[in-house]
């Protein structure tokens, strides 16, 4: 799928069938979680997380995985009031549920340090042009901690639809991306940044993720 089709399914499994974004990010979310376990955690999971709806796919992660008795961090790469919409409230459970959160300023190495895992939920398909900070420093850090890493819907920094860096890119082991595979997977070397490619299921008709594809 390119951007423009992603969008199109998330906006249309609302309007044309009701479906709720809490409900998307919530299986979407789960989904990872359930996914990360299958890889094997034995440690901590640091879950890196901007503002949009990526942000909020890792905050429902985060709950899932303590859920399974996972040791887990949330770190935030914007302030909190910043938070807007479903995003804003699944910050607000985990907050409540007293996961362990750091907000900026902060040491991106230091506390990456502690992770067996980091989750990469700093930026998603709508990223266009040259990323910029904070968020240049949050991959730089990611990518020089060396430590495995989980990418939601694709690598924070890869372009959806030319699959090429944006000045800066998370390099993953494993991403797992939402209903389909993004077009910019398929250019040369961008396997160097997604790693191995999942497809997860967030409970859109497939009636409806057919037509779009075919569109």
């Amino acid at each position: 799928m390119t951007r423009k089709q992603v969008r199109a399914v998330d906006e249309r499994a609302m309007k044309e069938f009701g479906m709720l974004g809490l409900v998307l990010m919530e299986n979407a979310g789960r989904n990872c979680a359930e996914l990360l376990i299958s890889l094997g955690i034995t440690g901590r999971v640091v879950v890196c997380c901007g503002k949009g709806n990526n942000g909020g796919d890792g905050f429902v992660i985060s709950r899932h995985l303590e859920n399974s008795g996972v040791d887990v961090r949330v770190l935030m790469c914007v302030p909190p009031e910043t938070l807007s919409g479903d995003a804003a409230t699944n910050f607000q459970i985990i907050q409540r549920a007293g996961t362990p959160i750091v907000v900026p300023p902060f040491g991106w190495q230091a506390e990456l340090a502690s992770a067996e895992w980091i989750v990469d939920s700093l930026l998603g398909t709508g990223t266009q042009g040259a990323v910029r900070e904070p968020f240049v420093s949050a991959i730089n850090a990611i990518n020089e901690a060396r430590r495995r890493v989980l990418a939601v819907d694709l690598p924070s920094g890869l372009d959806c639809d030319t699959g090429q860096p944006l000045g800066c890119c998370v390099r993953a082991e494993h991403t797992a991306t939402f209903v389909a595979r993004k077009r910019g997977f398929d250019a040369e070397r961008a396997s160097d940044w997604t790693g191995s490619i999942h497809v997860l299921d967030i409970g859109v008709p497939r009636f409806l993720v057919e037509r779009i594809s075919y569109e």
